[in-house]
């Protein structure tokens, strides 16, 4: 019996073996890659910055933040602050709130206010990716996309009612005397114009019919109102196709208000005649509305020539305010 027992032994386990070796190999399971954790070290981030533009004797100077930042310091700390106090109030959106220096989940103090608003100018006064700039902030790229977009609401919520609106009547009576004093004339809103801007990250699908035949690559038409002040308080873009300035006026809601007779109080008198609303200068281009005062394009005498050489001087508003916009991408040619 013991030699039956152990015969039987023998024979399962050899068989056991030829089985083991005739079946395939069993794929070993794919191994991912475990999630890689980056010490970036912000907290001498956060000191190399405030040494760097904001102690009492900073690396750079003022004028070097200016160039650098698309604004002056004073500006800047007028929005942080104003960003601080309110995330401190009650019931404040966590937009605000996320601008605080908090503690982390390891009891680690997190980025400093100084960090995330840099980084979100970063972002916006450049135009480049979000991990770009990693090596100075030391902050990862969805960190920097959260920053971005906090940011822009906060400044919405903070400004947008002061800033980003129509004129109201108080407006109006100041652009009015405005525009009187320095260009001498008189119920003059602003200047009009359109300008291409290059859209660098066009979508591939997209780039016929944002590209047009004399720029060659895809480019976004802008139309702004611009008071001396470079006051830009109407601003419309993103009209697809092959378009001029009279294409985007006829799409353009800056005249809305008007047809439905919602605009703010705005008549003035000249020589003794009440007009009821304001004008707009304007190039050659544009449809001979009421509401458009454009040069002559032949001047035969010599008040003709002055009108024309008055409006082409007060029309430089808006072409000063274009090239403010598009001074950034001169910024980034000089060497920092």
């Amino acid at each position: 019996m013991e030699f039956l027992a152990a015969s039987l032994d023998l024979l399962f386990d050899s068989t056991l073996s030829e089985e083991a070796e005739e079946s395939p190999p069993r794929r070993n399971r794919v191994q991912r890659n475990p999630r890689r954790f980056i010490n970036r070290d912000r907290e001498a981030a956060g000191l190399l910055l405030w040494n760097d533009y904001f102690s009492q004797n900073p690396t750079y100077p003022d004028n070097v933040f200016k160039r650098r930042f698309q604004m002056r310091k004073y500006l800047f700390l007028r929005i942080k602050d104003g960003i601080l106090n309110h995330s401190y109030t009650n019931n404040a959106p966590k937009h605000f709130v996320f601008f605080q220096q908090r503690l982390d989940a390891l009891g680690r103090l997190g980025f400093t206010t100084y960090q995330k608003i840099i980084c979100a100018l970063r972002q916006l006064t450049y135009g480049t990716s979000a991990d770009i700039f990693d090596e100075y902030i030391k902050m990862a790229e969805k960190t920097r996309y959260v920053c971005l977009n906090n940011f822009c609401k906060c400044i919405i919520d903070l400004y947008g009612r002061e800033y980003l609106r129509k004129p109201t009547a108080t407006d109006v009576a100041r652009l009015y005397s405005t525009h009187e004093e320095k260009h001498g004339f008189k119920g003059m809103l602003g200047s009009i114009d359109c300008m291409h801007w290059a859209w660098k990250n066009c979508p591939v699908g997209w780039k016929c019919q944002y590209t047009r035949g004399d720029h060659g690559h895809p480019t976004i038409m802008l139309e702004a109102v611009a008071s001396y002040d470079m006051w830009i308080w109407h601003s419309f873009f993103g009209m697809a196709g092959s378009n001029n300035d009279i294409n985007v006026l006829n799409h353009s809601p800056l005249f809305d208000s008007l047809k439905k007779d919602t605009t703010a109080p705005s008549s003035f008198e000249v020589n003794g005649h009440v007009y009821p609303f304001g004008y707009y200068l304007a190039d050659g281009i544009y449809p001979d509305w009421t509401t458009l005062i454009k040069g002559y394009s032949t001047p035969i005498d010599e008040p003709r020539v002055k009108f024309t050489r008055f409006q082409a001087s007060a029309r430089k508003d808006v072409e000063r305010t274009f090239g403010v916009l598009q001074g950034r991408f001169a910024i980034l040619k000089t060497p920092a």
